[in-house]
């Protein structure tokens, strides 16, 4: 996990700098003052980190489509600005296609390891059900067993859905579970509760 985030942080931050330099040099070039130049490149890449981010955090949700729109046209804009400074800044015996190919990289790069990045940090962030997850893979010891009075939410929810009539193996998939969690929780009883003693029911004299 820490080496996965580590080598796709180090790519995006490549990816941007060759990206930022570009932009940076393309906003000079079309008049924008050399001391403001900078700001252009973080507008244009700096809107395809946070859509990013948006989208992962509200995927699902209805309001998702915004972020989409704005991943969509902030990764176009930088694109096609990174492929334009290329056909003007390249040298003469460069082929425009070439340089415009080379140049479009580092911003679909900058999209893609950020998307990577913000997925893998979610999907592994700490909570109490991430927690009981692990704890269901680890061999039973003292110390899960301690830790196991912290899963009592995912089993209030259990309960919940058990209720509802739902079958062990569904509410083990619903929270991710395997079934013989779900199983340990609700144990199948040896007998059924309150079922009459048939010695206690039988009359004195058969009793005796």
């Amino acid at each position: 996990m820490v080496t996965a985030v580590a080598g796709t942080v180090f790519i995006a931050t490549g990816a941007f700098w060759l990206s930022f330099t570009a932009l940076a040099d393309l906003a000079r070039r079309s008049g924008v003052d050399p001391g403001q130049a900078w700001a252009w490149p973080l507008i244009v890449d700096g809107l395809i980190v946070v859509a990013t981010v948006a989208v992962v955090a509200l995927a699902g949700q209805r309001g998702a489509w915004y972020p989409w729109l704005l991943l969509a046209g902030g990764a176009l804009v930088s694109v096609t600005a990174n492929a334009l400074h290329a056909i003007v800044a390249a040298d003469a015996d460069v082929p425009a296609v070439l340089a415009a190919c080379v140049a479009a990289v580092p911003p679909l790069v900058l999209l893609a390891s950020t998307h990577l990045t913000v997925v893998l940090v979610r999907s592994h962030r700490t909570d109490p059900l991430a927690a009981e997850h692990v704890e269901d893979t680890l061999p039973a010891t003292d110390e899960t067993d301690t830790a196991a009075s912290e899963s009592a939410g995912r089993r209030v929810v259990a309960a919940r859905l058990r209720e509802e009539g739902w079958s062990n193996k569904k509410i083990a998939r619903h929270l991710g579970v395997a079934p013989s969690t779900v199983g340990r929780w609700f144990p199948k009883p040896t007998a059924e509760a309150g079922a009459p003693d048939r010695q206690e029911d039988m009359p004195k004299e058969l009793a005796a």
